[in-house]
């Protein structure tokens, strides 16, 4: 069987600009923490009112 040669590897560790993705995260965290905030006042109210 033949041997392939290995693809070029070019990537070096720390060069890539990650901006939007670490913008895109923050926003993701953000709509989550607020989601699970507004779902436990939800449960909370449904708790207290709905007996």
């Amino acid at each position: 069987m033949r041997e392939r040669p290995m693809a070029k590897n070019d990537y070096k560790p720390g060069e890539m600009d990650i901006t939007e993705q670490e913008k895109t995260f923050g926003a993701f965290m953000r709509w989550s923490v607020n989601i699970a905030i507004v779902c436990i006042l939800i449960v909370i109210f449904l708790a207290i009112f709905a007996t």
